[in-house]
């Protein structure tokens, strides 16, 4: 039986990472996009109604973990001064969590691949900001 204690203090917690551990890369993001597209055409490719059922179940839950990936990075990484050398991250993460929720949405593959093009872009200004210096254990090839 549950305490109330334990009602109020649950110790099963989610997220990538409230301590801030100091690890991000979009790559996490771009990875679940990628299977996102591939899950699509899969499904595409079947005929069996169950398969493709499961299918658009996982690709919902992926798509989700994109958002998770890319508000991670947008909040915990990106800092005042790399807005002040990237003037469009917020509306480039604001489009790309919203095309994610498209993809989720969906099963339009052209969706999920505008989303890929739209992650290669949030990588290019993570790596223009020191990002694989900065957020990548020593010895990790790049």
């Amino acid at each position: 039986m549950r305490t109330l204690s334990s009602i109020l203090n649950p110790r099963s917690v989610e997220a990538h990472c409230d301590l801030p551990c100091g690890i991000y890369d979009p790559e996490q993001a771009r990875i679940e996009a990628e299977s996102c597209l591939r899950i699509i055409e899969k499904h595409d490719a079947s005929d069996d109604k169950l398969f493709r059922a499961r299918c658009v179940h996982v690709k919902e839950e992926r798509a989700e973990l994109v958002k998770h990936h890319l508000d991670v990075l947008w909040h915990d990484y990106f800092k005042p001064e790399h807005l002040e050398a990237h003037p469009g991250i917020h509306e480039t993460f604001w489009k790309a969590t919203k095309q994610a929720s498209k993809v989720k949405q969906s099963m339009d593959a052209a969706a999920a691949r505008e989303l890929l093009l739209m992650i290669d872009s949030i990588d290019e200004m993570w790596k223009a900001t020191g990002g694989p210096a900065k957020t990548r254990v020593s010895g990790r090839p790049s």
